[in-house]
């Protein structure tokens, strides 16, 4: 069967797993949202979510340093256990986590951690330019949402689109993950450093 955008949209937004895990469970469920649902739950990969508030202070800090040298990042992920952070799994996420942020110059982890300022300024820009194209008003705050929204998938590590897959977010990519290795797993913080530049970095 053929599955629509819309659809897997709207599973992603009710269960915060991947595309292809989403994608899997529409198909199974012949269509039926509220059985994919069910489907995932079964599966265990929507779980993934209700661990986040168990500690996790295992992990990794890795870096990774492009161009000769001109471009460093360090980057830490914490999980629950030692077993979970010895993983190839997880070593390989934190390895292509450091050279993904290397790549797109995040400015924040998430759209929380962005200064409240930062984004109401986005929104005026984005308010006056809807007003000044002459769009009605009751149009303006969709359109500003919009532009907010891409605003944050630019800037937030979590919101970005995958380097080396732009079908899915950061966020897809450590969610898969917290469904393989059946723990809480987090993007702790992140610096990256350019020759020359200056960095404000969590």
């Amino acid at each position: 069967m053929k599955i629509s955008t819309q659809l897997v949209k709207e599973l992603r937004e009710r269960t915060a797993v991947g595309i292809m895990d989403c994608k899997n469970a529409i198909q199974e469920a012949d269509g039926d949202i509220n059985k994919a649902v069910e489907i995932l739950r079964k599966k265990g990969v929507a779980k993934a979510q209700k661990r986040e508030g168990r500690a996790a202070s295992e992990g990794q800090i890795q870096s990774y340093v492009h161009m000769g040298g001109k471009i460093g990042v360090l980057v830490e992920v914490n999980c629950e256990t030692d077993f979970s952070a010895k993983t190839d799994d997880f070593t390989s996420f934190t390895k292509n986590l450091a050279m993904h942020i290397a790549a797109t110059n995040p400015v924040a982890l998430s759209p929380e951690d962005l200064p409240p300022e930062i984004v109401e300024r986005e929104k005026e820009i984005y308010r006056a330019q809807a007003i000044d194209s002459g769009k009605e008003e009751k149009v303006v705050e969709r359109i500003v949402e919009g532009r907010v929204n891409r605003f944050f998938s630019e800037v937030c590590l979590l919101n970005q689109s995958y380097v080396r897959d732009p079908n899915i977010t950061v966020q897809d990519l450590l969610n898969e993950l917290k469904a393989k290795t059946g723990e809480n797993i987090i993007i702790k913080r992140f610096v990256r450093y350019q020759l020359g530049g200056t960095d404000d970095n969590p």
